[in-house]
């Protein structure tokens, strides 16, 4: 069975040596990293540029992967592109990723789960986007074990984040 095509989402100042880490992993096609510099030339054009750039990355996708740091929540374009990808109708699945540890050996907090923060009607009852897509919590505090179990399960997360967003198109 071939790789799936996800769109991987985070906080991209706090958060890019972890998030390389499940990239680089191999069991998904991710979306192609941005250098430093690239995504500061994209950041200086403006908002407009950083929508062209998020929409033309999500284009082809199957499931949008947002990787939950200490401050995942709180970004305006991680809310951009859980939005998109949901009313795209493609897959969505979190994954806790502050017991990794970043280039210096550092952990982080565990943050706040960014599903909370959107609310939609499912048959005409009001539900939260938390109560649908799960987040998962690799139950470790060891970097290596925590990697490991990400590895071992993504491409199943993913395929289930697909699955149950086919249940609500």
């Amino acid at each position: 069975m071939p790789k799936r095509q996800v769109f991987f989402s985070f906080h991209y100042k706090a958060d890019a040596w972890r998030a390389a880490q499940v990239r680089n992993m191999g069991v998904v096609e991710g979306n192609k990293p941005v250098s430093d510099n690239e995504w500061e030339q994209i950041k200086r054009s403006g908002d407009e540029a950083i929508k062209r750039w998020i929409n033309e990355q999500m284009k082809y996708r199957s499931c949008v992967v947002v990787l939950i740091g200490s401050q995942t929540a709180e970004r305006k374009w991680i809310r951009y592109e859980i939005k998109k990808g949901w009313n795209e109708g493609k897959g969505l699945v979190g994954i806790y990723i502050h017991n990794l540890k970043d280039k210096d050996g550092n952990q982080s907090t565990k943050g706040q789960n960014p599903f909370e923060h959107f609310e939609l009607k499912v048959n005409g009852e009001k539900m939260n986007l938390s109560d649908i897509v799960k987040a998962y919590d690799p139950p470790y505090r060891n970097s290596q074990k925590v990697y490991d179990y990400i590895k071992q399960n993504l491409a199943d997360w993913v395929e289930e984040a697909i699955k149950i967003r086919n249940e609500f198109k």
